[in-house]
């Protein structure tokens, strides 16, 4: 289906403020306060990092990711133009337009990732534009539709609507870690992963790891035209993202410590490359503000296999049913080690796994997803 960009943009014709919450101990009984206090956010602030009177684009802006971008950096000051399939669906954009600061700098414009031009008239006059759009799907019936042409059409069309606007300083693009560390080599204990890693795009797709491979394909490809077109280029690789959710639908990395909550016999035997959400926002940010900012940023807080992650979890949660049994019996798989070295360079500070497996608990039960 098909989407035109409308010129005018869609504002919201008034805005309650969003609510916070922080980052202590579950506790039932402080109630309100705490559903104040969940969203809430610690960003280190300095003159050069000031957001205002200025205009930044963000592609895909309803997204899990996204919708804390367009949340930090309106707290931060920026106006901010976002880009949503619907701007008229309150189940899509409603979440943002609640935002502090949403009724006076929030822009939504409709745009379709895969029509050339769709985004001109959006970063037109920004100063920079971060591209979140990407489908994120373990499955797929048509890899190529479902995944690689939105990730790399949609990038490429991104970037080539970023190559006419002389107002743009840097473009910051939402890549993965499964574009860094997916190739023939084996993930074995004592092996340190870093920015100078890359998945091999044959690999990928001989071995059917169709998301890995549209990330790839993407993130090589925006790396080429960024070249070529003199673009300031800046990716950031997250991991396993998790944390409180603004969207009113639960994504799906959430989906999968939703899933152990809610009756999984079983839990897989892998590592999971974790990382708050609330830290890729700020990784974001910090890589268009510092201008030093440079390359490719992997930003995963900590590799933990499934049992342990479930372990934390049961300490926290003593009345959860959780898996205990692995879904196969052999050994558990080696853990391995991220640099986190590069991203804390760029000023991200780590939020503890314990911290956002309980404000993700926290926020499920706050959302009515789950009850215990």
């Amino acid at each position: 289906m098909a989407y035109e960009l409308r010129e005018g943009v869609y504002r919201q014709p008034g805005a309650t403020k969003n609510g916070t919450r922080s980052l202590s101990p579950p506790n039932h009984e402080r109630g309100d306060q705490r559903a104040r206090e969940l969203h809430t956010v610690q960003v280190p602030r300095t003159e050069e990092m000031s957001g205002a009177e200025k205009v930044v684009g963000v592609i895909g802006g309803s997204g899990y990711i996204a919708s804390w971008l367009v949340k930090l950096l309106l707290l931060r000051g920026y106006t901010v133009r976002a880009t949503v399939r619907d701007p008229s669906d309150p189940k899509k954009t409603g979440h943002l337009l609640a935002l502090e600061g949403a009724k006076e700098r929030l822009h939504l414009f409709k745009a379709e990732l895969l029509e050339e031009g769709s985004f001109d008239s959006v970063v037109d006059g920004c100063e920079c534009v971060f591209h979140t759009a990407s489908p994120v799907l373990f499955s797929a019936a048509d890899p190529q539709a479902e995944l690689i042409d939105p990730a790399l059409k949609g990038t490429l069309n991104v970037l080539r609507s970023c190559a006419k606007a002389s107002s743009i300083k840097r473009v910051v693009v939402t890549s993965s870690m499964t574009a860094v560390l997916f190739s023939a080599k084996p993930l074995t204990s004592g092996i340190v992963i870093d920015e100078t890693w890359h998945s091999d795009p044959e690999f990928c797709e001989k071995s059917k790891l169709w998301y890995m491979l549209s990330k790839t394909l993407a993130e090589k490809a925006a790396w080429e035209f960024a070249k070529e077109k003199g673009i300031d280029l800046v990716t950031i690789n997250p991991g396993y993202v998790i944390g409180p959710i603004l969207q009113p639908t639960v994504n799906l990395t959430v989906q999968t410590i939703l899933n152990f909550i809610n009756g999984a016999q079983t839990f897989p035997n892998t590592c999971y490359r974790f990382v708050d959400v609330r830290d890729v926002t700020l990784a974001h940010i910090l890589a268009f503000e510092n201008h030093s900012a440079h390359g490719r940023y992997c930003v995963v807080g900590e590799v933990i296999h499934c049992h342990d992650a479930l372990q934390i979890l049961r300490n926290l949660y003593p009345t959860l049913h959780l898996p205990e049994k692995c879904e196969d019996e052999k050994p558990f798989s080696s853990k391995y080690e991220i640099s986190r070295k590069k991203a804390e360079a760029l000023g991200v500070n780590f939020t503890p796994l314990e911290v956002s497996l309980r404000d993700t608990v926290e926020c499920l039960k706050e959302k009515g997803f789950i009850s215990i």
